[in-house]
């Protein structure tokens, strides 16, 4: 379908998956069995200007949005799901300083991350608290200049190979979701360490490390917004960053019908292809027909985030929620199609199945995605 993309955003794309077919698919399966981090090819893309394609001008990045940062991280997912999160949660935890930071915290950080020297993370799950933020047990008390943190934070994407990190504490217990506060906190900062790394069915060549924080001294000037905000900061940045695990979805499911039309032409049955067959070609239709519509929902969303609008929640719940369950339904399909050789690590099709399950996981489960759905209609009708 055409969707109408500037000719930047065509630009931006075409460069994208340029880097996709040559740098990451050829070394996809490599880094996914040995579960390495990706620094060459962030270094690639770094030096393709695209790791700030959502950052502002004046901050050296291209001056883009959450389209221009789907478009991307939908064709780095075409070709592995894993390389592309590395590249995807830094905007996840730069969000919050491009939503709610000063200008001397965007002056102080953005350049360096726009530029690709520097990756973020964004720290807000816990053992006890996923997708009840509200049960956030890491604190951080005011002494003088500084805050204090103490706790530890779980399942943090690029947690470890980041150097910036936005994280969520309570800074008073006693009023629950209200008391939490985000923070900008430096890897290297005294009392800030990392748990090990977490060995995952999919998205393997990201890094996943818990955040541990004991007596970790903040200054105060890297608070983000204000005490008590850290509830509404993390809300605010999963509406913009939702539509990019949506892209990140649809590029995993496209990839995998890629490699499903592919062997579908060169597998041969009973003297002819099996795309021949009225069954695979139904399958195939569905895959094809469900993907698209994933993808439109995706950047209409993008687009809505872009144009200001200020509640997006029920929309980007609805991409996050739609393309997930797309890219789990069509990858299972792919591996159907491909038979026995869809089970074995030889061909890439178990790996987009595997990459896919998580989208229905992280920045919220589906099924909070669906109650967040239903909360926003309910309250609409309510008006």
């Amino acid at each position: 379908m055409d969707y109408l993309l500037t000719e930047e955003q065509v630009m931006i794309r075409d460069l994208a998956r340029k880097i996709a077919v040559e740098k990451i698919a050829p070394v996809a399966a490599e880094y996914d069995e040995k579960e390495e981090f990706p620094w060459p090819i962030i270094k690639i893309l770094a030096e393709a200007d695209l790791c700030g394609v959502y950052i502002e001008e004046k901050y050296g990045g291209m001056g883009g949005g959450a389209m221009e940062l789907c478009l991307v991280t939908e064709e780095l997912s075409r070709a592995c799901g894993g390389i592309a999160i590395s590249f995807a949660a830094t905007a996840l935890g730069t969000y919050p300083i491009i939503l709610f930071g000063n200008d001397a915290q965007k002056q102080k950080y953005l350049p360096d991350i726009a530029s690709g020297k520097r990756l973020a993370a964004f720290g807000l799950t816990e053992a006890g608290a996923g997708s009840d933020a509200g049960a956030i047990a890491t604190t951080a008390r005011k002494e003088g200049d500084h805050y204090i943190l103490n706790g530890t934070k779980q399942w943090i994407t690029n947690g470890g190979e980041a150097e910036v990190y936005t994280v969520v504490a309570m800074t008073d217990r006693a009023k629950g979701a209200r008391g939490a506060s985000t923070f900008i906190v430096e890897k290297g900062t005294p009392g800030f360490d990392f748990g090990k790394k977490e060995k995952k069915l999919g998205i393997r060549a990201s890094a996943t490390r818990e955040l541990v924080f004991n007596e970790c001294k903040v200054p105060k000037e890297n608070l983000l917004g204000r005490e008590g905000m850290g509830f509404i900061v993390a809300m605010h940045t999963f509406d913009k960053s939702r539509p990019g695990v949506a892209a990140q979805a649809v590029g995993i499911a496209q990839g995998a019908l890629d490699h499903a039309v592919k062997y579908s032409r060169e597998r041969k049955q009973f003297g002819k292809p099996i795309s021949g067959f009225q069954g695979i070609q139904f399958m195939l239709a569905d895959m094809a027909t469900e993907l698209e519509a994933a993808r439109a929902l995706t950047y209409a969303v993008a687009r809505m985030v872009d144009s200001g609008a200020k509640d997006v929640a029920k929309e980007s719940a609805m991409a996050k929620l739609f393309a997930s369950d797309t890219a789990m339904k069509v990858t299972t399909d792919a591996v159907q199609v491909l038979g026995g050789y869809g089970y074995m690590r030889d061909y890439p099709v178990e790996k987009y199945m595997r990459d896919a399950k998580i989208t229905q996981i992280y920045e919220g489960t589906n099924q909070i995605q669906r109650s967040i759905i239903a909360m926003e209609l309910i309250k609409e009708r309510l008006r």
